[in-house]
């Protein structure tokens, strides 16, 4: 038999490794994304068991008895439908203020020039320092006193805080070349031509991606809609499932159905524009980092 030549041996070698460096890597994957995907599957799981064997000490990984009572009880015993009408609502009207407000202050961040613009983009970056949470008790007292509360302007109004979908536009239109803008300023256009038939056009896959996210970030937002609503009939799909029990104490399949189709609409969303959506957490992703 003929010897491999020294030169190569060495690639041979190098590309075993790397295959053995693949499949530890796509094993990780796999385990890793069980770890992930398993309590949504144990939540799904549990929703479609009867009360009785929800509670058992045996770990079941499926029904002894399938029923879907529990999804029953959730679609036509609650106000499931008010509450998805109250997320709809709130969750588009926070997404749209929060992208066309964020749209047009990148671009006069970007573009204009006007006093204390340096400033303002300074304090737009200092406000990543600000946990949310923190300003809930002013939120709170400002809702109330305009007498805001149990409605949906005042659970988007305080919403409408998203420094990074600024930092996204302005970045956006800082990369835009200069010369699509003398050529609209030497035709006579105003800004909001400008920003309309130039710059709005060149970045509707952004603004798409943004919208979805924003959406899904509304749509999932728990903490204040829970502070802000007290009605029953007024609370979102996210505070609104926390309802679903009744005099004798807490059914965990009924409140795991709920749960399930509470996070069904997002999950849909995800599936249908998951690349706009990914594209969304990579912007999101390089501007903290």
């Amino acid at each position: 038999m003929t010897a491999l030549p020294a030169q190569g041996i060495a690639p041979l070698q190098r590309i075993q490794r790397l295959n053995v460096a693949g499949a530890i890597l796509s094993i990780l994957t796999v385990v890793a994304a069980v770890i992930w995907a398993f309590p949504i599957y144990w939540a799904v799981v549990t929703s479609l068991k009867p009360e009785n064997e929800t509670v058992r000490a045996a770990v079941e990984l499926w029904p002894e008895t399938l029923t879907f009572e529990h999804y029953r009880f959730a679609l036509f015993e609650t106000q499931i439908g008010n509450w998805y009408l109250n997320s709809l609502g709130t969750a588009f009207g926070t997404m749209i203020l929060t992208v066309s407000s964020s749209l047009l202050c990148g671009y006069a961040i970007s573009q204009l020039r006007f006093p204390l613009r340096q400033p303002l983009w300074w304090l737009i970056l200092a406000s990543f320092m600000v946990p949310t949470q923190t300003l809930i008790i002013n939120h709170f007292e400002l809702v109330a006193n305009l007498g805001l509360l149990n409605t949906w302007a005042g659970i988007i109004l305080p919403q409408l805080i998203h420094p990074v979908v600024i930092i996204v536009y302005k970045q956006f239109f800082d990369g835009v070349p200069k010369e699509f803008r003398e050529a609209a300023v030497m035709d006579n256009a105003s800004e909001w031509r400008i920003l309309t038939r130039v710059y709005i056009p060149m970045n509707w896959g952004v603004t798409t991606a943004l919208c979805i996210v924003t959406f899904i970030w509304s749509w999932n937002a728990f903490l204040w809609p829970f502070l802000a609503v007290t009605r029953t009939e007024e609370m979102t799909i996210t505070v609104g499932i926390t309802q679903v029990n009744d005099a004798f104490g807490v059914y965990y399949a009924r409140q795991l159905s709920a749960a399930v189709l509470a996070g069904l609409p997002v999950a849909l969303a995800y599936l249908i524009f998951q690349r706009r959506v990914t594209q969304a957490i990579t912007l999101s992703a390089g501007i903290k980092g």
